[in-house]
């Protein structure tokens, strides 16, 4: 029976630390990282604020939890993207025209993920998935070597600047300054035609044929 209760107890602890993760994601898509604060937090996850400190030591543990989360979902859609069938080159203009997409559908979010100041670590993370990115992007150029899609020598080195090229292209157009004047009314780069800039520019990096995509 005690070996019941206390799997009992691990399940409403891991249901509740999950649920507090879900109300700190929500916080973040809505204000990004600077909206996160424990006391917020707790009120909108029904909680005292202590309770939060037996599941995370403290907002910057947090934060970095909920980067890890939203970050992976969007690094395994690209990778599924990259997984598809057809050339490298198509693979490679698919896969940032959703990252970009998605990057507009949430565009608070993906602001905070890419370039929002945070606590060290969160950086931490982003530089952890950079590197992931960096190793998705090594294996694509590599497959597009060899289909004859790519022509890349420094497959590395070229793939560490596409990442650091796709996430500098979307900050401008996802920042908050730009989002404002979207709403004012103002003139601002439309999701079509940064898209259509990125998906280029990355094929010409890769020695690609802009119509090979």
């Amino acid at each position: 029976m005690a070996y019941r209760t206390t799997q009992a107890r691990t399940e409403r602890d891991r249901a509740l630390r999950e649920h507090i993760l879900e109300c700190g994601m929500q916080q973040v898509a809505e204000g990004g990282f600077a909206a996160l604060n424990m006391n917020g937090l707790a009120s909108s996850a029904g909680v005292a604020t202590g309770s939060l400190y037996r599941y995370f030591p403290g907002k910057g543990a947090l934060a970095a939890e909920i980067f890890t989360r939203a970050t992976r979902i969007e690094f395994d859609a690209l990778a599924s993207q990259f997984g598809q069938p057809g050339s490298a080159a198509q693979r490679l203009a698919g896969g940032i025209g959703q990252f970009a997409a998605r990057a507009w559908h949430s565009r608070q979010l993906a602001y905070a993920l890419i370039a929002e100041p945070v606590e060290p670590e969160v950086d931490e993370q982003r530089l952890r998935f950079r590197e992931a990115y960096g190793e998705l992007y090594c294996t694509l150029i590599r497959e597009g070597n060899h289909d004859g899609s790519f022509s890349v020598e420094h497959v590395s080195l070229t793939a560490s600047c596409l990442v650091g090229a796709v996430a500098e292209a979307l900050v401008g157009p996802l920042s908050p300054q730009a989002r404002a004047a979207r709403a004012s009314g103002l003139p601002s780069d439309s999701l079509e035609s940064v898209t259509r800039a990125l998906i280029r520019f990355s094929l010409r990096a890769l020695g690609a044929k802009e119509h090979s995509a």
